[in-house]
């Protein structure tokens, strides 16, 4: 998505708030060139000046308005027009909770959306944890990935719970690893009432990507095309829900 908004001429900046941080590699950046930036969350001496956190102290206070506005700028790299941030994850077993990192990302979030004039494409982990602590509550729209299985779907809908309670209007699905036209109909039919963007096909390519190294985006053009028009849906959702 961040990719193809950028060939659109938007300004584009990629946050990778995952703990298992691979979205550099989704993306396309050049393993050397992310060697040139360190993760936010490894950062120990930057994250306690702007929180006035320490990792492992509790009951200890938090700066919630830390100063974030020249993060992008000095801690991003870029790949043809998309601005990439990697929060990271925490170095060791033991490390403690996320909860100083999770305080910078919150700030900046809020800061990018309301501050500044792009697009900004977050891959939040799998799961409920960044839901719990409130990282998404300022998001325009969440968009669930959902592969055609049971468990998939009912994390689905725990998520869509979360976010009800956290405020955000607009979760959307989408599918993925489909073989078939039952996957995508069992999908919606399970989670019916939660607007089905489209879907990302059960693809060889998107493997070869994986053991390459490289983004699906730069090898294939049907994945293209598939996330081409689950953003074109989104934006007619979006423009649909604000009228």
């Amino acid at each position: 998505m961040a990719r193809i908004l950028a060939d659109r001429g938007y300004k584009v900046l990629a946050i990778d708030a995952d703990p298992d941080s691979n979205l550099a590699s989704a993306v396309g950046i050049d393993p050397a060139k992310l060697s040139q930036i360190k993760p936010l969350a490894q950062m120990k001496e930057f994250i306690e000046e702007r929180t006035g956190s320490k990792r492992g102290a509790y009951g200890s206070f938090f700066k919630m308005n830390p100063k974030v506005d020249d993060i992008p700028e000095k801690f991003s790299v870029a790949r043809d027009g998309v601005k990439l941030l990697v929060l990271g994850t925490i170095p060791q077993g033991g490390g403690g909770c996320f909860c100083g990192e999770n305080v910078l990302l919150k700030s900046l979030l809020s800061h990018l959306f309301v501050e500044r004039d792009e697009y900004v494409v977050v891959d939040m982990e799998a799961g409920l944890e960044h839901l719990g602590r409130g990282t998404t509550a300022y998001m325009d729209a969440l968009i669930v990935v959902v592969e055609p299985g049971q468990r998939s779907m009912q994390t689905a809908r725990q998520v869509k719970s979360l976010a009800d309670d956290l405020g955000v209007k607009r979760v959307y699905i989408v599918g993925n690893k489909i073989a078939a036209e039952p996957d995508v109909a069992m999908i919606k039919e399970h989670l019916a009432g939660l607007p089905f963007l489209g879907y990302i096909s059960q693809n060889e390519k998107i493997l070869e990507a994986d053991k390459r190294g490289v983004s699906p985006y730069d090898l294939d053009e049907k994945v293209r095309l598939e996330v081409a028009n689950i953003i074109e849906a989104l934006s007619q959702q979006m423009a649909a829900t604000s009228e």
